[in-house]
């Protein structure tokens, strides 16, 4: 499965100048400088400090300051606090507070507000009216303004010549749906030069969409950055039995999958086809498929279940209305192509896709390649994780996390709730799901543990490390028996590990992609980022805490 990176420039984020000394120093691993998570509290220090701490079991902690987690926001309630700190004022103070130059402004991309009051503001930079790829920030604000932290996706100033010689201009690609070249500004290396970006369209070899994102460097013509821009991810479903949809129908009693309670959630038949919106379903009954894939509606219904059990999930544990918070939903398309044994996510359509598989018999609309292809537009709405190395394996492993996460919160009878991604759709035909979260080199190509080079083995296969992070984090290490499915869990240290739960897991996972990860973020990033938020959440001398460290240094992922 695929899912989509930023589209364009990634994500945007808002700022607030501190003058603390940076919390992250240049390791062995990567002695660029970037990524700062600056501290002006001293409680925000101290969740840090613990990172090297072994873990202690869990049982029955107390819960910790239930202020930090997000709050439930109304879409008007979350366009107001967007709008607030969109306000061109608001954007120029906040640069001023940040130290920004002169040539440089912010644009707001997300906001989040903590039930304590907290607000967590993302921004996306421009240096001359150029957008900047990789130079995001989140500022964090107590409720009374003052600024807590500040967390970079780079430590690195911006001063560039905007000339770029005509010598190495790429030109514009053939294919359909390319886009002519643009001047950006790339910081996602040693320090920000001036690149081209361009984004080549047409198809790629197995049916799915291209959108190809490719940055030169201005002055030599070097390649910087390579990524994809699409992500492969009543009624009668194949793999969740009789469910129950919201529908909506017309005057003439004729209904269509129009679900008005989800953000008016849409459901298309693609006709095989692979462009455009397909058609919408309607019915003179409002009971839909049969169970089998020779009827068409039945993919339907999976994926419309999928994308509503998805949307019910991410309002009633994290407050969140939609992907991008403000009530609007994605468009479902199923029926993509003849044979297409894929689903992506992408931000052009705003838009889940899913094929039928091989001989169009195995529809790949289960409810967990559902949540994960709208998990990569959550990803793409907030920290944006750049499609490639490893900020890309977390983008992947985010959307397998979350589709567990989705998955034990509908704890359907039919589609019992797992740790392995894909194991209803068969999509290599040997009846085996597509990745263990709890041993991920099961696959033959994932990785189990963090190691040097470990961004260059394609995201699908270095998503494996935060995978295994979080199932040790939510289940604990060795052998077990969830929901009839057995599982066995090594650690790369030896150590064994007790597991909090998925709940609190997957409430860490949540925040730290939300106010915490920005588009570069990496590994050891992610590790901060989620003690971070556990530090929030439970306390800073809490057992999660001591968990989540723990769980970091049982994949190799150190402080």
């Amino acid at each position: 499965m695929r899912s989509s990176g930023p589209s364009g420039t990634p994500p945007t984020s808002l700022g607030a100048r501190v003058t603390t000394p940076s919390t992250r120093t240049s390791t062995s691993r990567r002695t660029r400088s970037r990524r700062r998570a600056t501290a002006v509290a001293l409680a925000a220090g101290a969740a840090l400090l613990v990172a090297g701490l072994g873990a202690a079991p869990v049982g029955a902690a107390p819960p910790g300051p239930p202020g930090a987690a997000p709050a439930a926001l109304s879409p008007g309630a979350y366009l107001d606090l967007v709008r607030a700190a969109d306000a061109p004022e608001a954007k120029r103070a906040t640069a001023r507070e940040l130290g920004l130059g002169a040539k440089e402004a912010l644009e707001v991309r997300s906001v989040v507000k903590n039930n304590n009051g907290d607000v967590h503001v993302r921004y996306e930079r421009t240096y001359a009216g150029l957008p900047v790829i990789g130079g995001d920030l989140v500022v964090h604000r107590k409720k009374d303004g003052t600024t807590k932290r500040v967390t970079r996706a780079t430590d690195a100033g911006i001063a560039v010549n905007t000339d770029a010689p005509a010598a190495h201009r790429p030109a514009r690609a053939a294919a359909k749906g390319s886009t002519e070249p643009r001047k950006v500004v790339w910081a996602g290396g040693e320090q920000p030069v001036l690149a081209w970006q361009r984004v080549v369209g047409g198809t790629q070899p197995d049916g799915t969409p291209n959108r190809l994102h490719q940055l030169t460097d201005a002055r030599t013509g070097e390649t910087l950055l390579e990524y994809q821009g699409v992500h492969k991810g009543t009624g009668h479903s194949m793999y969740s039995g009789e469910v129950k949809l919201g529908t909506t129908a017309d005057k003439g009693r004729r209904y269509s999958l129009v679900d008005a309670a989800r953000g008016g959630a849409r459901t298309h038949d693609m006709n095989n086809g692979q462009s455009g919106q397909g058609t919408l379903l309607t019915s003179r009954r409002d009971v839909w498929g049969d169970g089998t894939p020779g009827n068409r509606e039945t993919a339907a219904v999976d994926a419309h279940h999928g994308a509503a059990v998805t949307w019910d999930y991410f309002r009633d544990v994290h407050g969140r209305q939609g992907i991008r918070g403000d009530g609007e939903a994605a468009l479902t398309r199923v029926h993509y192509g003849n044979n297409y044994s894929n689903a992506f996510w992408s931000d052009g359509c705003f838009c889940m896709t899913y094929g039928d598989g091989a001989g169009n018999a195995k529809p790949l609309t289960s409810v967990d390649v559902a949540a994960h292809e709208m998990v990569h537009g959550l990803t793409s709405a907030t920290a944006g994780l750049i499609y490639a190395g490893e900020s890309g394996g977390l983008n992947e492993a985010t959307s397998d996390i979350f589709a567990a996460a989705v998955e034990f919160h509908v704890d359907s009878p039919v589609d019992r709730a797992d740790y392995h991604v894909g194991e209803l759709i068969d999509i290599r035909g040997d009846g085996k799901p597509l990745r263990y979260m709890d041993q991920p080199s099961r696959d033959g190509r994932s990785l189990d543990y963090w190691r040097p080079g470990a961004g260059n083995v394609g995201v699908h296969y270095s998503s494996g490390i935060g995978n295994h992070f979080f199932y040790l984090l939510a289940e604990g290490s060795g052998k077990k028996e969830i929901n009839g499915v057995s599982y066995d869990s090594p650690t790369y240290d030896g150590s064994e590990l007790a597991g909090i739960g998925i709940d609190k897991a997957a409430a860490i996972w949540f925040k730290a992609l939300t106010e915490q990860m920005t588009s570069t973020t990496d590994y050891q990033d992610a590790r901060r980022a989620t003690v971070t938020a556990a530090g929030d959440l439970y306390g800073a001398d809490s057992a999660e805490v001591r968990a989540v460290a723990a769980a970091w240094t049982a994949v190799n992922v150190t402080g």
